[in-house]
């Protein structure tokens, strides 16, 4: 009879987790998404300089940067934007509340992933309906 020592013996499971075993819940959807987006404002912020330093350099090449912002691809790099920022914004919003120590049973982390998701997306529509209104682009 041949012993088998511990290290020839193969687990029947994973040694570590893996994505294939959880299911995604909203609260990881939006720990990963609070990271992307919290990455995508750094490009968002060299538009925005972008735009500063046109309205500095004067009325031609500011023209020009506004005529890019204002073309369809422009619109809707700025609709992204304002997405990003606005999911951003309660994301941090929501990891304040957590750093008092309030909202951490399941319920109120699901209400609150889920509120933050569709108040990142009424606050942009609010936003684009009021810059629509205006008449700005």
């Amino acid at each position: 009879m041949q012993a088998t020592s511990e290290r020839s013996v193969r687990p029947e499971r994973p040694l570590s987790p893996h994505l294939q075993i959880y299911t995604p819940l909203i609260n990881m959807v939006m720990s990963i998404l609070h990271r992307i987006t919290g990455a995508t404002l750094y490009v968002g912020s060299l538009l925005l300089a972008w735009w500063l330093v046109a309205a500095a350099t004067g009325p031609d090449y500011y023209n020009y940067v506004a005529g890019v912002f204002a073309s369809w691809p422009g619109k809707i790099v700025l609709l992204g934007y304002t997405w990003v920022l606005m999911h951003h914004l309660l994301g941090g919003l929501r990891h304040l509340l957590w750093d008092t120590g309030a909202g951490y049973d399941l319920k109120t982390i699901d209400i609150l992933c889920w509120g933050s998701l569709a108040g990142s997306l009424l606050l942009t529509a609010l936003i684009w309906i009021g810059v629509a209104a205006s008449g700005v682009l």
